[in-house]
């Protein structure tokens, strides 16, 4: 029988978890898997004024879910952990499999159907 994870790891999960348990959170993590964007694109992307997603995004990186890089007055965030990134992903594809028939990920993009 496998060994359940040591307290340590599951603590640092449930720290992990709570930080994806706020939309604005979960929203900007997803929008930053493939590319960095920096705080005014965010707050546009998510209809959100920008001092609200800088403090969610002050909250990511204390949380060392982000990376920061300034170029000139403009800080870009970006998340490169794959597992971060699958864990994002998962929790939207779960929720669209519970919300709808044909979940959205399912669908082939516009571009493929062009193609065909």
């Amino acid at each position: 029988m496998k060994q359940p994870p040591d307290d340590l790891a599951l603590d640092h999960a449930v720290s992990v978890l709570r930080m994806l348990a706020d939309r604005t959170r979960l929203a900007i993590l997803d929008l930053i898997h493939q590319e960095e964007l920096p705080v005014t694109v965010l707050a546009q992307a998510l209809d959100r004024p920008g001092p609200a997603v800088s403090q969610h995004l002050a909250k990511l990186r204390a949380a060392h879910l982000v990376v920061t890089r300034r170029e000139g007055t403009t800080i870009y965030y970006s998340q490169t952990d794959p597992h971060l990134a699958a864990l994002v992903t998962n929790s939207l594809h779960l929720s669209e499999h519970a919300l709808y028939e044909n979940p959205p990920h399912h669908e082939a993009p516009a571009s493929d159907l062009s193609s065909s």
